[in-house]
């Protein structure tokens, strides 16, 4: 596993979704913030599981990443995301989609089919749509 190139704060996030990845220095356009880590397994075992954290790699395997040391698992869904997921060589990395200022939460987008599932019969708490509500 590399290690993060920036560092980051775990807290409290301030729009409500529970804890979030914040940012503890600038993170510039296009840099790569961390990996997604966790146990590999198949599309079958991730069906059994009762764990929210489950990250599609490809057809076939899933990345659980519920363990506490996947410091990824704390980035929280936004809307309007300042960070991407991209599936490079068999590993899930975030890249920064703009510049990201110190303090700022990390977030991006967790796809149709976890929003429909988890975020939507909840209402989605991410920023933008917190100031839609407004």
């Amino acid at each position: 596993m590399k290690k993060p190139q920036k560092t980051f704060k775990v807290k409290r996030s301030t729009s409500g979704m529970g804890l979030g990845l914040f940012a503890a220095e600038p993170i510039a356009k296009g840099d790569f913030i961390m990996e997604y880590i966790g146990e590999l397994i198949t599309n079958a075992e991730a069906d059994k599981r009762n764990t929210k954290y489950l990250f599609e790699l490809d057809k076939k395997h899933v990345i659980d990443g519920a363990a506490r040391e996947n410091v990824a698992r704390y980035i929280n869904h936004f809307c309007k995301p300042n960070v991407e997921a991209e599936i490079v060589r068999g590993q899930i990395k975030f890249f920064a989609l703009r510049n990201i200022k110190a303090g700022e939460e990390l977030g991006y987008d967790y796809g149709e089919e976890y929003f429909d599932e988890f975020i939507a019969p909840k209402g989605c708490k991410c920023p933008a749509c917190r100031l839609k509500q407004k």
